[in-house]
Order: C-alpha cells, then sequence, then structure tokens
C-alpha cells in the first residue's frame, strides 16, 4: 500500500473545510475521552474548554498546539488526520510502535476556541495569542506557558495557516512554510535553533517529492512577543508550520495531506534519507514572497486606461460557512504580481460594480465586460 493510500485510510471525515471549531472537534474529542487519551486543560476567555490530547509513553516530550489564530484551521485537520494514523493499523505499525515507545506528545489542537468559533485570527478581546509570550495576559496564553513550563518539552510545533498572497521565487505557491525562529536578535544558529533546523531541512526534503518548488521558508526577524521565538530563546527546539496555498484548493484539503506527510518524516515514520550540510539545506529553503494574488485581470481597459485589476478575497463567515468576497486589491501595471487565476481581457473595456472608475478595497458585486457584453466570472 502506498502512502496516498494510507492517508485516505488516516483522513478524518468529520473535519472539512476552512471552518473548524470546537462544535466540529466534539463528537472526536468525546471519544478520546472515553478513551482517556483526551482531557480538559485549562479553559479560553469566554469559558470554553481547551483539550489536550496524549500519545505515547517515550521520554522524548514533544508539544504542539494549533489553532492559536482561530481562523487557521488547516494543520487542526492534519493533526487528527496524524492521530489516526498513529491510531490504526497501517503497513506503518512498527514504525508506530517505536514512536509510541520513544515519543510523548501533548496535543492542544484548538488553543483559541472563542477565536475559532467567530473565525477570527484573535481571541475574543481581540488579542493576538502569538504576540502575548511575555505580558501573557490573555487565559490562553497563561495556558501554553503552563503546559511549557511543566511538561518541559524537548520539541515544540506551532502550527498556522498562512494567506494567498505567498509565493516563491519558483513561481509557485508557498504551499507550505517552515521556520526556525531565530532566539535572539543577531538570529543565532543556537543549539535549539540548529536542531530545528535540521528538522525542516529533513521535512522540506521529503515534500518535494509532493509539491516540488512549493516549500517556503518564514521570514525569521526575532520579536520575544511571538510564542516561538519565546521558546526558541529559552532553548526548547521550535518549528513554525505555515499552511499555504497549493492550486485551486481554497478548503486547504490537498494542503492537509501534504502536512500530514510532513509529520511522518518530522517523526521518522517513514524512510527520509538524511541531510547532509543541514545549515546550507535550510537556508537553501526560498523565502517567502507576497507576489501572489488570487485574481488577476490583465489587460483590462478603465477609462481608456490600460491597466491590470487584482483581486483578493476575504473570508467572510455566514451561516457556519466561510464565503469567499472578492475586494479589489490593486490597479495599475502589475506585472510584478501574479494571480492564482489569470484572465487576459485584451484590452476589453470594463465596468466594475456598474461604475467607469475602478475604486480599491471595494467589494466587487460583478464585472461587465463592454466589449463583449458579457459577465465575467472568476470565482
Amino acid at each position: 500500500m502506498n502512502l496516498t493510500e494510507v492517508y485516505k485510510q488516516c483522513f478524518e471525515p468529520q473535519l472539512k473545510g476552512r471552518y473548524v471549531c470546537a462544535k466540529h472537534l466534539s463528537p472526536i474529542l468525546n471519544e478520546l475521552e472515553k478513551k482517556g487519551t483526551a482531557t480538559v486543560l485549562g479553559f479560553s476567555e469566554e469559558g470554553l474548554p481547551i483539550h489536550q490530547i496524549s500519545f505515547g509513553k517515550g521520554p522524548k516530550r514533544v508539544l504542539i498546539w494549533s489553532q492559536m489564530h482561530g481562523n487557521e484551521s488547516t494543520t487542526t485537520k492534519a493533526l487528527f488526520d496524524f492521530l489516526n494514523f498513529l491510531q490504526q493499523n497501517n503497513p506503518y505499525s512498527k514504525q508506530v510502535q517505536n514512536f509510541e515507545e520513544s515519543h510523548t506528545l501533548l496535543m492542544i489542537p484548538l488553543l483559541n476556541p472563542d477565536g475559532a468559533a467567530l473565525y477570527t485570527r484573535e481571541n475574543s478581546n481581540g488579542v493576538d495569542l502569538n504576540r502575548d509570550a511575555l505580558l501573557l495576559t490573555q487565559a490562553e496564553s497563561r495556558l501554553l506557558r503552563k503546559v511549557f513550563e511543566t511538561f518541559k518539552p524537548h520539541l515544540c510545533l506551532n502550527l498556522h495557516d498562512q494567506r494567498t498572497i505567498y509565493g516563491l521565487h519558483t513561481g509557485k505557491p508557498a504551499t507550505i512554510s517552515f521556520l526556525a525562529p531565530a532566539a535572539d536578535e543577531s538570529r543565532s544558529v543556537t543549539d535549539s535553533r540548529r536542531d530545528a533546523m535540521v528538522l525542516v531541512a529533513k521535512m522540506n526534503h521529503f515534500l518535494q517529492q509532493w509539491i516540488p518548488g512549493q516549500v517556503g521558508r518564514y521570514d525569521d526577524t526575532f520579536n520575544e512577543n511571538c510564542v516561538g521565538d519565546y521558546f526558541q530563546k529559552q532553548g526548547t527546539p521550535t518549528i513554525l508550520f505555515e499552511a499555504g496555498h497549493y492550486q485551486g484548493d481554497y478548503e486547504r484539503e490537498k494542503v492537509r495531506e501534504f502536512l500530514f506527510y510532513a509529520f511522518l518524516a518530522l517523526f521518522d515514520l517513514v524512510a527520509v534519507p538524511e541531510v547532509p550540510q543541514f545549515l546550507v539545506a535550510y537556508e537553501a529553503i526560498p523565502e517567502n514572497n507576497k507576489q501572489f494574488r488570487d485574481v488577476l485581470l490583465r489587460n483590462a481597459q478603465i477609462n481608456s486606461v490600460m491597466q491590470d485589476l487584482a483581486i483578493q478575497y476575504t473570508e467572510v463567515l455566514q451561516n457556519d460557512k466561510i464565503q469567499w468576497v472578492p475586494i479589489l486589491d490593486e490597479a495599475g501595471q502589475l506585472r510584478h504580481l501574479k494571480g492564482h487565476l489569470e484572465m487576459d481581457l485584451e484590452g476589453h473595456k470594463v465596468l466594475i460594480n456598474s461604475y467607469e472608475n475602478v475604486f480599491v478595497n471595494e467589494k466587487i458585486s460583478t464585472i461587465w465586460d463592454k466589449t463583449s457584453k458579457k459577465y465575467i466570472k472568476f470565482q
């Protein structure tokens, strides 16, 4: 059985789409509580329970948390796929047994349940938990710090999503990005950061067979208010995961699969060749840039002026579903940008929302092609 078939067996069908909050996790967590592997760790600012899931009994302790930003759910889905892999019979059962005996995982699948329910980055008080590492003003931040100090992990995984704007010099989107956060302002390669770099290089090497040229490296500017930077400074190897865009995958169902493969490679559950010269391999991973927009309409004639129109979707929660609302992001000569979808209007005259002029940051309801007398459809 190949790895793709294994993944299909491990896919968690109760979690789909971009909107994942506590009520979606509840049936899964209830079953895990019955087995004694999930417990309530504490409570959010609004009093919602925050769960932890434990796996393994080995000496190497790994702390993993997801949805610190409430609207970043892809890694949560992948985490439950990975948990299914660890708990099911499959061709890798021997590797799982060795892993269980050598590792203890403590997973917090939803650190920010209040923000997840509202589909917001921040928690219910409007605080970005990933900028609260020093002040610890929020219940969720204090809870994570307490776990860090009592569990004393040997490795931390900080799981996030990144926007569709990120791409790479390869001309492809940054489908998954990693970072071994800096531990100081000079971005020194400390022992803990070195260990994180080795692991990132290994995951990147394995993922190239699935998403060649689509793995990126996040900016490593040091900010001690960020949890990953703070933990790295304390001497604990920490890795930032950023789930990004894959071609046509706005629900990020393919991306969760690639993250699943990254977890397998990270923990040596699949065979990964040793990466020589880890520092060179890590620094060879291309840095993210912001060259992408969701839609680019090339060569549109607006008031007799040829312009490119960049459209970016805003995600809006409506009736428990995410709607992608198109917003005009930029207009002008945009040759420096790429679109996940590009359309050449070949100089046709267009009206946006029935207006001759264009207004940046405006919600787009219609684009009328006056030349061909048709509406332009791109969603």
